[in-house]
């Protein structure tokens, strides 16, 4: 039985030494393997160590085909200690390299092909293992912390672009739901065992039936999901074939430098080769990058007459972690700016006082704000109203967020308090099911535009959607309802505004005051 490995290969010598050592110790007690390479390299001893690795292969009588690209994207990958930065034009040119490994597959008639990134290690049972499951599209685990802070997570999920929740179409889950669904699929991935999912990658098994029905990474052009994988995925679903992980075996991923260290316990653990000399078999510590430059958190606010709702409460909360402010001030005739000022001593301030309101026309008040704030040169603008505050675990996770090299927009889902305890849950109040732009990487490079209406304008530029974005599981709590007199002031300031409902929805202006609303409870 003749099984094709085929890997596009652009890596750091010191990881691909790992990757090559571990295919040398595959079995092959019923399969005979070959090899197919795309040297993508920009370092000349990863070139040489790929060359190097087909004369041994030749001279074993095993086939290793060793072809070269066009470097000139090369150096558009990104790779840094937090997470790797791919761009569009790097993914095309990985999808392609797939793909004529794919045509080499089907025109050889081999039986399997295996795609495999060059930074995941595999147990030596894995590819015959993956046999015997019968499967024609399977992919062996792995768990990668796609940043340096957060939990390990699988490179297979369940819908969707990365979605490791299962839902029917339509479902509204609570917060809570979702969490313990997530946690439900990822503990069944800790098990032994093979499972069906909606989407893998980097470690994939393809039968020779899949291969000549087409399967192939090509851009579905009607499908906005970031990623080669997404899009095979997709296409082979549609044409029929069920996608499957296997957890029998492990694989191992060397996503960042400091993955280096377990390599020698995973070798141990799964019966491979271990290095004699684990120093000079790692890269030199010194060289692996252990500090990291703060990237600086601008919070931009717009407030009027906050000094006796919730500004004290948020900015003591949002100054655990902020590195400047920019506020502006609309027409307020309270002590909200000397509060401003007392709560954010010691943080660069800035505050633009509007000595006539503009509120009412919202999106020249934003423009404002939007103006005020890049003049300050933010790296990351968190934009929150004076009311609004995130869950306590905010104030731990943010730095991880904001290191990331490969997210420009974070998403997330507002909720809005009935009162100190409770957020309000129907048709027309469901914010929270929905995510939206709060914390964005400000790009110089990048041309922005607007919503034009008065109102509900958004508090950011519209588009937004064409940055690359993520989602993230940190709520956002929103006070601006939690009580009676509030939810009174702002019921006439929409009626008067907008009357019929032309920016809004007249159905939930007037719901606003509706005397017994369905409230849930809120679990932090």
């Amino acid at each position: 039985m003749r099984v094709l490995i085929g890997s596009p290969i652009n890596q750091k010598p010191y990881i691909l030494k790992h990757f090559l050592e571990v295919l040398r110790q595959v079995e092959q007690t019923f399969i005979k393997i070959e090899y197919l390479f795309y040297d993508d390299n920009e370092s000349e001893e990863s070139s040489q160590m790929l060359q190097e690795f087909a004369e041994q292969s030749a001279s074993h009588s095993v086939s290793c085909r060793l072809l070269h690209t066009d470097r000139s994207t090369a150096a558009l990958s990104v790779r840094g200690e937090e997470t790797h930065y791919w761009t569009d034009v790097l993914i095309q040119k990985i999808a392609g390299l797939k793909n004529r490994i794919i045509d080499f597959a089907v025109r050889e008639d081999f039986d399997y092909l295996l795609l495999i990134d060059s930074d995941v290690l595999i147990h030596p049972r894995t590819i015959e293992h993956l046999i015997e499951t019968n499967k024609d599209i399977v992919s062996e685990i792995f768990w990668t912390r796609w940043l340096p802070e957060a939990d390990p997570l699988p490179q297979v999920w369940l819908s969707d672009q990365y979605t490791l929740c299962s839902k029917k179409r339509g479902e509204k889950l609570s917060a809570a739901e979702e969490a313990r669904r997530i946690d439900t699929f990822l503990n069944q991935l800790r098990k032994p065992g093979l499972y069906e999912v909606g989407g893998l990658g980097a470690c994939t098994l393809i039968s020779k039936k899949a291969l000549a029905a087409g399967v192939n990474f090509n851009d579905i052009p009607n499908l906005s999901f970031w990623g080669e994988d997404r899009h095979f995925c997709v296409r082979a679903a549609a044409l029929g074939f069920p996608l499957f992980v296997d957890t029998h075996y492990p694989a191992y991923h060397l996503y960042r430098d400091a993955d280096l260290e377990g390599v020698q316990s995973f070798k141990q653990a799964n019966g491979l080769e271990v290095d004699k000399n684990k120093e000079t078999s790692l890269y030199p510590r010194s060289s692996i990058r252990t500090t990291q430059r703060k990237p600086k958190l601008t919070l931009s606010m717009i407030m009027r007459n906050e000094a006796d709702r919730y500004l004290r409460r948020v900015l003591v909360e949002h100054r655990a972690y902020i590195d400047e402010a920019v506020i502006i001030d609309d027409g307020s005739d309270d002590h909200s700016v000397r509060l401003c000022r007392e709560l954010l001593d010691g943080i660069p301030l800035h505050i633009v006082q509007n000595h006539t309101p503009r509120f009412s026309n919202e999106i020249e008040l934003r423009k404002q704000q939007w103006q005020e704030t890049i003049r300050t040169e933010p790296e990351w603008i968190l934009n929150l109203d004076a009311d609004e505050m995130f869950e306590s675990r905010f104030k731990d996770e943010v730095r991880a967020l904001l290191r990331s090299e490969r997210v420009d927009v974070y998403y997330f889902r507002l909720y809005d308090f009935w009162n100190e305890n409770h957020y309000r849950e129907d048709e027309l109040w469901c914010a929270h099911l929905t995510y939206r732009p709060f914390l964005m990487r400000y790009r110089k490079d990048f041309a922005y535009t607007w919503k034009e209406t008065p109102q509900h304008c958004g508090r950011f530029p519209a588009n937004l959607s064409e940055l690359q974005g993520a989602v993230s599981s940190l709520r956002l709590k929103h006070f601006g309802w939690a009580n009676e007199k509030d939810r009174i002031n702002k019921y006439n300031r929409y009626l008067a505004l907008d009357p019929n409902g032309q920016y809004g929805s007249t159905a939930q202006y007037e719901s606003i005051l509706d005397k017994e609303p369905r409230l849930i409870q809120w679990i932090e």
